[in-house]
């Protein structure tokens, strides 16, 4: 991808319009993802146009913030590209863990850029959308926000750092996002630490054309912004609190017998996803909390999303629900219980070619 004028989006040779717009807006190096009708879900065209120009950028004067956002108001984005892992799930590895390599490095990049990253997430965001969107130094949700790690229902373990984030929100509420790959609004992403600012998305241009005219950062997005308000997350903070925590059979039963709705749904959920992945999930959460870095927390990943490319979940889980979308996962195996600890701690083990982050 090349870096183009100011004001002038980035193309390709066929005149089709380019996955990732990247232009300089007065002090801004912007970043737009560009594919509406695939809820700007992110391919490795898109993720190596993004490291351009942010390479780009470093050290351009006249850049002095880089701002991402999305076309359209559906998504910002609603995740990676489940189509080559599918593919690679079923043969060739090298594809998806290319991918992932190559997302981890952009969520890398992003969380440690020099210069001001900020985000603005309007619509779905989830999974990648979470990790090239909440590792930011300014992230700002929408009022139409959608946030949610949902990889457990399909046979994967949260990756992009996302364990990371979520061993820092209040209580157990990360855990509970984790396990059950819940979505949550605006509030909810504030007050779990995913974002810091919550506008009215009628005022985003507005925004982004105040920061472009050189204003300010945190002072310019705080005019524009509104205070957080009591989420449904943190109105559940008695029984998250009361039920996570420890083996995740136990949770599953005191989730069940809450007599708060939402907690017996919370136990459905656990109960339908992918065993491995939610005992995995565990783990993973357990290990983040003591990480001091994205970079530790994304070679983890590596490992656990590596070694989920050779379980029979992982493509199960794509396969019934983006490619059949039946909606009836046949896991192996097939309930908690039988999944054992030795098994688990195999997905943690160092790699041969582990990621490394510079």
């Amino acid at each position: 991808m090349v870096v183009r004028g100011e004001q002038e989006p980035a193309g390709n040779s066929s005149g089709a319009a380019a996955p990732v717009l990247a232009r300089r807006e007065g002090v801004l190096g912007r970043l737009t993802l560009n594919r509406p009708r695939a809820l700007n879900a992110l391919d490795l065209r898109m993720m190596q146009a993004m490291l351009a120009a942010l390479d780009a950028w470093e050290d351009d004067p006249r850049v002095r913030a880089v701002l991402l956002d999305a076309v359209g108001d559906r998504a910002f984005c609603a995740g990676g590209d489940l189509g080559v892992v599918y593919r690679s799930a079923g043969g060739d590895a090298a594809l998806a863990r290319r991918l992932w390599r190559e997302e981890y490095r952009l969520d890398a990049r992003l969380a440690r850029y020099p210069k001001p990253v900020v985000t603005i997430m309007d619509g779905i965001t989830m999974g990648g959308g979470v990790g090239i969107g909440c590792h930011a130094a300014v992230r700002i949700v929408s009022e139409r926000v959608v946030v949610a790690m949902p990889e457990v229902a399909i046979g994967l373990a949260p990756d992009v750092g996302g364990t990371l984030l979520l061993s820092g929100a209040p209580g157990e509420t990360g855990a509970h996002l984790a396990l059950t790959g819940d979505r949550i609004g605006p509030d909810d992403a504030v007050y779990c630490g995913l974002a810091d600012h919550i506008a009215d998305p009628t005022r985003l241009p507005g925004l982004v054309a105040d920061l472009a005219a050189g204003g300010q950062i945190e002072a310019t997005v705080a005019q524009y912004a509104r205070p957080a308000l009591p989420g449904r997350l943190a109105a559940s903070r008695e029984w998250v609190d009361a039920c996570y925590g420890g083996d995740v059979e136990a949770v599953v039963r005191r989730l069940a017998a809450r007599p708060e709705e939402a907690a017996r749904a919370a136990a459905a959920r656990i109960k339908a996803a992918s065993p491995t992945a939610v005992k995995v999930t565990a783990v993973a959460m357990g290990t983040a909390r003591s990480m001091t870095g994205i970079e530790e927390c994304l070679r983890q990943d590596y490992r656990l999303c590596s070694r989920f490319l050779a379980h029979p979940d992982l493509a199960e889980g794509i396969r019934a629900a983006i490619i059949d979308k039946d909606r009836r996962p046949l896991w192996v195996p097939p309930d908690l219980a039988a999944v054992a600890d030795a098994d688990v701690a195999g997905f943690f083990a160092p790699l041969a070619d582990d990621l490394v982050l510079t």
